[in-house]
């Protein structure tokens, strides 16, 4: 019987005790022939600590764990090195003071071992002081690891909570930002004494935070040899895991072949390189095959509480910014604000590459999977929108109308959903930001339906179509008017002709033309020709 990991991140602890082990220890022994100073960023529960772990106990030298794996063919000498190793889980860096108390804690008991000088008062001082003793005293150089290095960070990240610095009131985030800043300087210091140095985290903050006068780390988050470092590709989920989908296959009754698909579909598609290697979240995965049973796992282990406070007051919605390509450095080199926030939300794993375009350049971003866009929108929409009625609830009922072909039903469960939502959430100040109310509701509404094909704002030869649903059986055409009539949003589908690239579908076709009102909040006007 299989044991699963699940919440484990000890190497030893897995080795050790017969869990499970996806063996990535040969792309570890590259990572550590290859360079000295890097940075890994990945979604949390990625893997990234047991990567972490793994690492420590290579450069403790302790062979013996290694016995099997593919490293064990690869690495000859198995030298001891001096390890320090930072783990900011676990602490709640809200607290003033946290950062502080957790490294003065990690380089006092450094320096009961390798001794200190009363030279030097300062953290990062303090901890360069300790890697040079270590150096001198074994004759090796020094190894840092450094797990969730960006905790202090996201834990306040856009919180407005303050603390007194010398009788100054500052912002937690920059107080927590200039510790770090201060203790991470110690590396270029440090140079001579450091064999090797990983920095793991969710997002990478840009070099004039917290990386001024470092040495750059190597950042590796999307280097090609590297993409599958940390999760599960599809060849590993097959090979390790073939009797847990077949016991799977046997729960939801359907063939080997349909359960890899509908795992695929829920969970794998992460992509971190523009070799578009597909990747499992192993965190979902485990729990899966743990329980057999399919469940939001990863979604549901967390709540994205700093993405929801920056898409408050973020100029684009999610219907902006998803399905479109961007330039490498606009979602990855350089820190989320509070106007975009797309970085901090592909970086902390709510969308991923998706295609990559040779001749420009550019990444296509969106969601990963199932079960992360159903999580995301529907804390996004229930945010946004605050309706007496759950979203996710919502959106079966409304998907089970448009499977049937009930537009009915469907209209009339959208009119009362749309009059539930607060007069205070859809308050609007002009004609523009009401048009936008309306398409991101109604674009938050139909993602959330992720058993069809949706379209928003979908180009065509002869303009945009603000919706289109596909699904087995129909296609819905959806043109949106405010203050207008269903009449003119009706004309605008035949006169555009949005119709014509499904003349020869063999699926029914439904033409609804839509008009919303800005004083009652809801439809208003609603027509169908189908």
């Amino acid at each position: 019987m299989m044991k699963y990991p699940i919440g484990i991140q000890s190497f030893d602890k897995i080795i050790e005790d017969g869990y499970v082990y996806v063996d990535k220890t040969d792309l570890l022994y590259n990572l550590v022939k290859g360079g000295t100073i890097y940075f890994l960023g990945r979604p949390r529960r990625f893997g990234k600590s047991l990567l972490v772990s793994t690492l420590k106990h290579y450069f403790l030298g302790h062979k013996e764990l290694f016995k099997g794996l593919k490293i064990d063919s690869l690495e000859k000498d198995w030298f001891e090195y001096p390890v320090f190793h930072i783990d900011f889980n676990g602490v709640d860096f809200t607290k003033e003071g946290a950062l502080e108390q957790k490294l003065e804690g990690y380089v006092a008991t450094w320096e009961r071992e390798y001794g200190s000088t009363p030279q030097w008062t300062n953290l990062g001082d303090r901890f360069v002081y300790v890697l040079k003793q270590a150096h001198e005293r074994t004759g090796r150089r020094c190894v840092v690891l450094v797990d969730e290095y960006d905790k202090p960070l996201l834990d306040v990240l856009d919180s407005g909570a303050e603390v007194i610095v010398d009788s100054n009131r500052v912002l937690l985030e920059e107080r927590n930002r200039e510790v770090l800043r201060s203790f991470y300087s110690t590396f270029k210091a440090a140079d001579a004494d450091l064999q090797f140095v990983l920095l793991t985290g969710v997002t990478k903050f840009s070099q004039i935070t917290v990386f001024s006068g470092f040495n750059q780390p190597k950042d590796i988050s999307m280097d090609g040899r590297y993409d599958t470092l940390c999760g599960i590709t599809q060849e590993e989920l097959e090979s390790y895991f073939a009797g847990p989908i077949a016991e799977l296959a046997k729960v939801y009754r359907c063939d080997v072949p349909e359960m890899k698909r509908r795992l695929k579909q829920r969970y794998d598609g992460y992509h971190f390189s523009t070799q578009l290697t597909d990747v499992y979240n192993p965190f979902s995965m485990l729990n899966v095959f743990d329980a057999l049973e399919m469940q939001d796992y990863w979604f549901s282990s967390g709540t994205p509480t700093y993405l929801v406070r920056l898409l408050s007051h973020a100029q684009e919605g999610l219907d902006e910014m998803t399905g479109k390509y961007y330039e490498r450095q606009e979602f990855i080199d350089y820190r989320a604000t509070v106007e975009k926030p797309l970085p901090m939300i592909y970086q902390s794993g709510y969308l991923t590459v998706k295609d990559y375009n040779w001749e420009d350049e550019t990444f296509l971003l969106d969601f990963p999977n199932n079960e992360v866009k159903k999580g995301f929108l529907t804390v996004v929409a229930a945010n946004y929108l605050n309706p007496s009625e759950s979203t996710g609830t919502f959106a079966i009922s409304l998907s089970k109308t448009l499977k049937a072909g009930n537009l009915e039903e469907f209209h009339k469960l959208l009119t009362a959903f749309l009059a539930s939502i607060p007069y205070s959430m859809r308050r609007k100040n002009d004609e523009r930001e009401w048009e936008r109310y309306f398409h991101y509701t109604f674009y938050l509404i139909l993602r959330l339906m992720s058993l069809y094909v949706v379209y928003t704002e979908k180009e065509q030869s002869q303009g945009r179509v603000d919706c289109i649903v596909e699904t087995d059986k129909y296609v819905y055409i959806f043109e949106f008017k405010l203050d207008s009539t269903a009449a003119a949003a009706l004309k605008q589908i035949e006169d555009k002709g949005y119709a014509r690239p499904y003349e020869a579908d063999s699926r029914k076709l439904y033409k609804v033309g839509v008009n919303f009102s800005s004083k009652t909040g809801t439809i208003d006007d609603w027509s169908v020709i189908g």
